[in-house]
């Protein structure tokens, strides 16, 4: 089933191609982040179905970001998206509740997490 997504990367390419992948896969673009913040509050706004998280981002970073969401609306679905080291985070991942985490260069695995 399409999804509405909101992507939240602090790059510019990043956010462009993630966004190719994911309408190319059936699935509407709801908005695009470039912060945490900015990322809430558009959450707030939007009501996206599904929501890809960068970990590494100025100000607030993705997992606080992801955290505060969730708090927001317990049914909230976070992936979150890194180029860092999966092992490092993947407990912290779990912990807050995101539905998994991706290499943000892997739009196949991506996909698949996102579902459909």
């Amino acid at each position: 089933m399409p999804k509405r997504i909101l992507i939240v990367d602090d790059s510019s390419i990043m956010r462009k191609m993630l966004a190719k992948a994911f309408e190319e896969a059936g699935h509407t673009i709801a908005g695009m982040a470039a912060s945490g913040m900015e990322a809430i509050e558009l959450f707030k706004e939007l009501n996206p179905d599904l929501v890809t998280m960068d970990i590494t981002m100025r100000g607030m970073d993705g997992l606080t970001a992801a955290r505060e969401i969730i708090a927001i609306d317990n049914n909230a679905k976070v992936l979150i998206l890194s180029n860092l080291d999966e092992d490092k985070y993947k407990d912290e991942v779990d912990r807050i509740g995101a539905i998994g985490l991706a290499t943000k260069h892997n739009t196949d695995q991506i996909l698949e997490l996102v579902g459909d």
